[in-house]
């Protein structure tokens, strides 16, 4: 696992095979006060993704336990994630790693101009 950084409260972590290729990358941040949880303020998955053809192989799980590691680092005690209302496999991945649901939200936007 490789890991680039290009702020403290922003961090990109990448799966990378033996052979070279890169199969899956997390995006962290740090987030103040994210609905759901307790702490002012949280590590935060911003995007997850593992090629699918390597699905099932550990690799996301290899990236979310990275992720709780950096949090842990930055002296967090959540880290928290989202993901779209219709993408049944990241919800239930996100379950299988131990996070909990805590709502289901629909955001809106009206233009002004």
């Amino acid at each position: 696992m490789a890991e680039q950084i290009s702020r403290s409260e922003f961090v990109v972590f990448v799966y990378e095979h033996s052979y070279g290729k890169l199969s899956g990358f997390i995006e962290l941040s740090v987030r103040n006060r994210v609905d759901g949880t307790m702490s002012p303020r949280v590590g935060y998955v911003e995007g997850w993704y593992v090629d699918a053809d390597v699905r099932g192989k550990g690799i996301g799980r290899a990236l979310i336990a990275r992720a709780e590691a950096w949090a842990k680092e930055m002296g967090f005690t959540e880290l928290a994630s989202d993901a779209e209302l219709e993408n049944e496999e990241s919800i239930r991945a996100h379950g299988a790693l131990g996070f909990r649901e805590t709502f289901r939200l629909v955001h809106f936007v009206k233009s002004l101009g």
